[in-house]
């Protein structure tokens, strides 16, 4: 078992919290570096949770205690101007405890995390703390900060989008664009009944013309609010001229409310060249930033979170080769760039950046009004989805194991534990030092997975299928998988 110096994760967000509550889980220290004096909660940021980032957090005891104080949302509403273009329901399926979607400020996701670390002794973190540099020299990391240097094996930095010195500790560069029209976002307590479950997504509104309006529903009758707004708004100007309460009244109406925290962002769609070299990872908003439609930012950084760290203790304890680590950029590189494809196309469609593009949007918002067939083509954010790692042609293999229970235990929890192996019949672990369960699943729960007969699927620490073998193939996969 692994007895040396804590990994460094630089950053005390909610991706930096929860790699070191993973590593904990594993039986790896964490100490996490903030440069921040303490917590400074501000208001909504990342409020959309999906259920198998609730499931990450789950493992690390936290998961329930936010699927039970967030929103779930069950309707997503699209609308031009006057018109209901379409809506999507999100129903509950399979075994999962959690429900599709759930809507909690990142404030109180943060806040929940901080209180799991309170109560894990093998995490540390140290507030106040700023890193002024990286030096990986081989056999391990010298992190140099203002209050001296700390010796650690890893590094995993998830300093944000200035996290300037993670970066550079893997080469530098954070290449993309920026979008020139602003969103002006707030959290507006406010009594609205009909609206409570469902999220609203409003195109052309006669109270924004041209651009629009996103509503999403909180905890405690709050409502989240963004706008798309022309690149030289000025929120101090709206608060004095009162346009900012006539921008609230347009969409609550002449009901009471109260603006509990409004800010402006800009956004972004970039990519660090490299997410790990060496002994120093990224993870979150320091590798990669999105636009949030669809809530690809935190949710991606929730998977970059555990991609790393199981990796990091697998080749701390001696389970896998240290090789096991550098899989990482390949990995979780190829799902940032799947999400920003994803949701740059969003903004281009959203925002469209010329003539061309603005006579596309408005036909095809037109055409929605009467043409279903039209509405297909209306890009408002497509909803984060793990990714699949690899392109290999069994449609297992890469994928998010399906969340299923076998006689009363869920697959990904015993998955969680080490390595999985799964088959219709007794398979034997193979010989290595290295923790795995063999579970033989009965004849339905097997066709819903789609193992077959001949198979036995192999499945990582981070509940993703690594192989799909023949029983005389499993040692093999496991070798290959672990370096």
């Amino acid at each position: 078992m692994y007895g040396g110096p804590p990994v460094v994760v630089v950053g005390c967000g909610p991706v930096g919290q929860t790699t070191a509550l993973l590593l904990a889980r594993w039986g790896v220290p964490a100490l996490v570096l903030e440069a921040a004096p303490r917590r400074l909660p501000a208001g909504s940021r990342s409020i959309c949770q999906q259920r198998d980032v609730l499931d990450v957090w789950d493992s690390v005891g936290v998961g329930r205690r936010i699927a039970e104080e967030g929103v779930t949302w069950r309707v997503a509403r699209t609308f031009l101007r006057e018109h209901e273009l379409f809506h999507v329901e999100f129903a509950d399926s399979g075994s999962s405890p959690f429900p599709p979607w759930v809507n909690i400020a990142q404030s109180r996701v943060e806040q929940l995390l901080d209180e799991q670390i309170d109560r894990t002794p093998a995490v540390e973190v140290r507030w106040g703390t700023t890193v002024t540099g990286i030096d990986d020299h081989g056999a391990g990391v010298t992190v140099q900060t203002d209050a001296g240097p700390v010796e650690t094996p890893y590094v995993v930095g998830c300093a944000g989008a200035h996290g300037r010195v993670v970066r550079d500790a893997v080469g530098g560069g954070f290449e993309g664009r920026s979008f020139e029209d602003r969103f002006l976002i707030c959290d507006v307590r406010c009594d609205l009944p009909d609206r409570q479950l469902e999220r609203r997504f409003h195109f052309d509104p006669v109270w924004n013309p041209g651009r629009q309006v996103l509503i999403h529903p909180c905890p405690d009758s709050v409502f989240r609010i963004d706008w798309q707004v022309p690149p030289d708004v000025d929120l101090d100007a709206e608060r004095r001229s009162g346009a900012l309460e006539e921008r609230v009244r347009q969409v609550v109406g002449d009901r009471p409310f109260e603006v509990a925290w409004c800010t402006v962002y800009r956004f972004h769609s970039r990519l660090a060249p490299r997410m790990a070299l060496g002994r120093v990872l990224l993870a979150g908003d320091a590798a990669h930033l999105v636009a949030p439609f669809g809530a690809r930012g935190l949710n991606s950084g929730v998977a970059d979170a555990e991609n790393a760290a199981w990796r990091i203790a697998f080749a701390l304890h001696g389970w896998a080769a240290p090789s096991v680590v550098a899989t990482y950029d390949d990995e979780r590189r190829a799902a940032a760039r799947e999400n920003l494809e994803i949701t740059t196309r969003t903004m281009d469609f959203l925002v469209p950046q010329t003539d061309q593009g603005w006579a596309h949007r408005r036909d095809v918002l037109e055409r929605a009004v009467t043409d279903p067939a039209a509405r297909t083509e209306i890009d408002s954010g497509r909803l984060y989805a793990p990714h699949r790692y690899g392109a290999d042609p069994h449609p297992a293999v890469g994928a998010l194991l399906p969340d299923l229970a076998v006689e009363g235990r869920r697959l990904r929890e015993l998955a969680r534990r080490g390595l999985l192996l799964l088959s219709r019949g007794p398979v034997v672990a193979p010989p290595l030092d290295v923790p795995c369960t063999a579970v033989t699943v009965p004849g339905g729960a097997a066709d819903e997975l789609g193992l077959r007969a001949d198979e036995v699927w192999v499945v990582r620490p981070d509940a993703h299928v690594a192989a799909v073998v023949g029983r005389g193939g499993v040692t093999g996969a496991v070798r290959g998988l672990l370096g």
